[in-house]
């Protein structure tokens, strides 16, 4: 089977790349994870007279308060008057106080983008001339401190939650239907229904805090969660708890009454019943993701968003299958085992959840990324390429599961035949064990323990009478205790004999022994799996990126006059363990004006250095302007960008880069150069 099966895989899988080929080759403009495309006045614009408004432009419709659009002077005092206002769906603008002195103004936005995701930045510009400001341009956002880091996990508990519940159900629906009376798998299903649902709570309390302040004080705040209700993510995670009542009805059906059914025709009808209302359910709650996260905006939306669905559900139905898979083989008991056919059954669905997971992901790796490049250019790529690669470790131990899956029926009758006969490792039948254990008629217990072996008999000789062929001695009425004490003892000693039989029945398949093992690996590659998926969700599409990045340089380049590029090397030497290297500044095309700033940082042997910091400040003391700071943006290792950067005036300009190579060793170098 799987030498015929194998040529299909392949053939498929060549078509898929096939079509993700052409998918990337003629990708068109698409937008999630809302980034700024343009500003008046521009970064580092110097002006000559106070601006009336100040407008943002981003690539996709936000979510503005209050306080998204805040201006502040060179003293940190807000310089904005009244709430920002929608200028042309993707322009929004705040106005300025009249009368505003010369110096250096910051603009910081905070707003949440059509994919439900906080989005926040600030920017500098000057009027004037700029000068010094007390006010920090940080990168740092509201999903960087506590609330963020409460707010992603509750994300991950949620999607495993739901993995579990909707897949563990799937499985026991579709694959084996004796599991709805096994405890172990009950508990299983149950506990993912109790995690989505407290997770889900969770998000509600946390996102108007999240989407806002970040503080953990503004966590139990009932006007900022009224304001998340009126949100498309409070809609979601509202229909969520309403869709996980359902899920409470349908999970106490089929642990409840669907177990107990005994008529095949009563059970067929209601296992089409469940079936159905599970399907509706699942789908229902997937699209509670789908619809307010990244599948919601941009290129197709109304296809990714089903695409989306179905992604999810495949994941569920794999990942969640196998881990009620892992739990029955672990934890369900000898006498109800999970039969070879229910694992066979999961294996037919897990390789189909796989091709529809290759094909799903296809699609949503071209619309997030738009270009082979973004897999390496991007953080979004990267993490996209470490997913794939836990997936396909994945498919590679669920192959061996496979593998093991074959072998489940082999060798396996003959062995649990001669267990369940009652034959130990040495040989001697359970019935002859208890034989030798029951006190002879007339003997009282003590006497039994007092006695030592007969003259001439050995300790460990079985007991003279064996018990009839049809009636097992186990199964006989043992005779009456003398006291409790004894009977006590005599139960413990019947427990213990049939855990072990219990064990002995689970053990004897070898196929299955090496089945659990495969199992838990693969279970474990999928936590960390879905930690990828997570992060990944809340990262910037690779394609938004480089769109926002694209639409600065072009902007920035416009006005580019015939000045040749300028190139600054600085060594520098932190003092601390591993710090020295070479920074090299250059600034293309050097001239008044917008610039374009990369900075790379070089170990002594000329290896890429990643170091935690980079710092620029442009100051002309000639003209007693400056420092003016510039924060570029870490692109890859050792190398940092900004765009967009103002040179108000020609002269002699001194570039001070502060470079830090851990928490406390950091230091800053100079070179002066003529620019403009």
């Amino acid at each position: 089977m799987t030498q015929t099966i194998a040529p299909r895989v392949r053939t498929l899988v060549l078509l898929l790349l096939a079509a993700a080929c052409a998918l990337l080759a003629g990708a068109g403009p698409a937008s999630a994870h809302a980034a700024v495309t343009g500003s008046d006045p521009a970064q580092g614009a110097v002006v000559d007279k106070a601006p009336a408004r100040i407008t943002l432009t981003f690539s996709e419709q936000v979510a503005m308060s209050d306080d998204s659009l805040r201006v502040l002077d060179p003293e940190g005092k807000r310089v904005d008057l009244g709430k920002p206002s929608d200028v042309s769906g993707t322009t929004y603008a705040v106005r300025l106080r009249s009368g505003l002195s010369d110096g250096t103004y910051t603009v910081a936005y905070q707003v949440v983008s059509a994919d439900s995701h906080p989005v926040s930045g600030a920017y500098t510009f000057s009027i004037g001339a700029p000068s010094k400001t007390s006010v920090t341009v940080s990168g740092q956002g509201t999903d960087d401190g506590v609330v963020g880091w409460l707010y992603g996990f509750g994300r991950y508990v949620s999607y495993a939650g739901f993995i579990v519940m909707v897949g563990g159900a799937a499985f026991v629906l579709a694959c084996w239907p004796r599991g709805s009376g096994v405890r172990p798998v009950q508990r299983f299903v149950v506990s993912g229904w109790l995690a989505l649902t407290a997770a889900t709570l969770a998000l509600l309390l946390l996102r108007g805090s999240f989407t806002g302040s970040g503080k953990v004080a503004d966590v139990f705040d009932l006007s900022l969660l009224g304001q998340v209700l009126q949100t498309k993510t409070g809609a979601a995670l509202v229909s969520r708890l309403l869709l996980l009542a359902a899920a409470a009805l349908f999970i106490a059906v089929l642990f409840g009454s669907y177990d107990k059914r005994d008529d095949p025709r009563e059970k067929r009808d209601l296992t089409f019943g469940l079936a159905i209302g599970g399907v509706v359910v699942a789908a229902g709650l997937a699209a509670s993701w789908a619809m307010s996260e990244h599948a919601s905006v941009g290129l197709q939306a109304g296809i990714a968003m089903p695409v989306d669905v179905v992604h999810l559900l495949a994941v569920t139905a794999w990942l969640g299958g196998l881990g009620a898979l892992l739990t029955a083989l672990y934890r369900a008991p000898a006498d109800a085992p999970v039969e070879a056919s229910a694992v066979r059954r999961f294996s037919r669905v897990a390789f189909g959840s796989v091709l529809a997971l290759i094909a799903t992901g296809a699609y949503q790796s071209w619309r997030q990324l738009g270009s082979w490049s973004a897999f390496t250019d991007t953080r979004y790529g990267q993490l996209l390429l470490a997913k794939i690669a836990l997936v396909v470790v994945l498919v590679g131990v669920a192959w061996i599961s496979r593998r093991w899956t074959g072998q489940l029926t082999e060798a396996v009758p003959a062995e649990r035949e001669k267990v369940r006969a009652g034959v130990g490792a040495s040989g001697d039948t359970d019935a002859e064990t208890d034989a030798a254990e029951e006190p002879a008629p007339g003997e009282s217990p003590a006497e039994r323990a007092d006695d030592g072996p007969a003259a001439g008999e050995s300790p460990a000789a079985p007991a003279t009478e064996e018990p009839a062929a049809d009636k097992p001695a186990f199964d006989k009425p043992p005779a009456e205790p003398a006291d409790a004490e004894r009977a006590a003892q005599l139960a413990r000693q019947r427990a213990a004999r049939d855990a072990a039989r219990q064990k002995r029945l689970r053990d004897a398949d070898p196929g299955r022994s090496g089945l659990r093992r495969s199992v838990l690996a693969e279970a474990g590659i999928a936590v960390v799996l879905l930690a990828v998926t997570t992060v990944l969700t809340q990262t910037e599409p690779g394609r938004t990126e480089q769109e926002a990045k694209a639409a600065t340089s072009s902007s920035a380049s416009a006005d580019a006059g015939a000045s040749g590029a300028l190139t600054l090397n600085m060594p520098f030497d932190t003092g601390g363990k591993d710090g020295k290297g070479i920074v090299t500044v250059d600034l293309d095309p050097a001239r008044v004006g917008g610039n374009e700033l990369h900075v790379y940082v070089e170990r002594p042997n000329g290896r890429a250095f990643d170091i935690p910091e980079v710092k620029v400040e442009f100051t002309l003391k000639a003209k007693d302007i400056g420092p003016l700071p510039v924060v570029p943006d870490h692109i890859t290792t050792g190398h940092w960008s900004a765009n967009g950067v103002q040179i108000p005036m020609a002269g002699d300009w001194e570039v001070d880069v502060t470079v830090r190579t851990s928490d406390i060793d950091e230091v800053t170098v100079s070179k002066n150069a003529q620019i403009g």
